[in-house]
């Protein structure tokens, strides 16, 4: 066995795929370059570390399910109303995120508050965030089943270990009671520990209607509006 492929072979027996795989190119570019010894350590090692944090940021990436809009590079501020190139910078930044504030993004439909959630979700994956960003019958939807499935359990668990969690339509539909508790429990459990935004048509006030349920509605809001810093925005507003 030739000395590239005895390489190779240990490579692959430590688990060190990438650099097998890109082991010629590796030795090729040794010829050329003729780095010191502890260059060409780097270089090997660099070459492992990079490919799986792109492959990790790619599995993050598509596990969060985003909608084919959502890169706010991309943001239309002629088209959409209630934010300015200004406070798109100052949320795109984060800040508010790593203090665990709460995001409120309210307006009626076409404003852009799904594209404006799922673009800060994906800026917090590239910056190496566990962000996801689900509707609020998902979510539903997995606590009434996570007891019985393992898949809703799984994603039951994936959403405790979110740094970011964004809620999609919250309050679109009315909840049952159960469900409702259900959900308190969850914004309960996360309650600064995860930031949560939220996008919705309804005024806070509108909740109790939905959850026909006038003390469960203000302990939520107290939860999601908790620490609340004001905001000009019409259609945003961060808690």
């Amino acid at each position: 066995m030739i000395q590239s492929e005895k390489l190779k072979e240990h490579a692959r027996r430590l688990r060190l795929y990438n650099i097998a795989n890109r082991m010629d190119s590796i030795l090729h570019h040794a010829q050329e370059e003729k780095p010191t010894y502890s260059e060409f350590l780097s270089l090997v090692l660099g070459t492992e570390v990079e490919m799986k944090e792109r492959k990790d940021y790619e599995r993050r990436l598509v596990a969060v399910r985003l909608p084919r809009k959502h890169d706010l590079d991309e943001y239309d501020y002629n088209f959409y109303e209630g934010i300015d190139r200004r406070q798109m910078k100052e949320l795109r930044e984060l800040v508010w995120f790593r203090e665990t504030y709460n995001l409120i993004l309210i307006g009626p439909s076409g404003t852009g508050k799904t594209f404006l959630a799922a673009g800060l979700v994906f800026d917090a994956v590239k910056a190496d965030y566990k962000a996801y960003l689900m509707t609020m019958e998902d979510i539903v939807n997995c606590l009434r089943l996570k007891d019985i499935s393992t898949p809703a359990m799984m994603t039951y668990n994936k959403i405790l270990r979110a740094q970011l969690l964004a809620i999609d339509d919250i309050m679109l539909f009315p909840v049952k009671r159960k469900e409702a508790t259900a959900f308190f429990n969850l914004i309960n459990t996360l309650h600064e520990k995860t930031s949560i935004i939220i996008t919705t048509n309804k005024a806070p006030t509108e909740c109790v209607e939905t959850l026909n349920d006038e003390i469960l509605a203000n302990a939520l809001l107290d939860r999601l509006l908790f620490d609340v810093k004001s905001s000009s925005l019409p259609t945003v507003a961060t808690g």
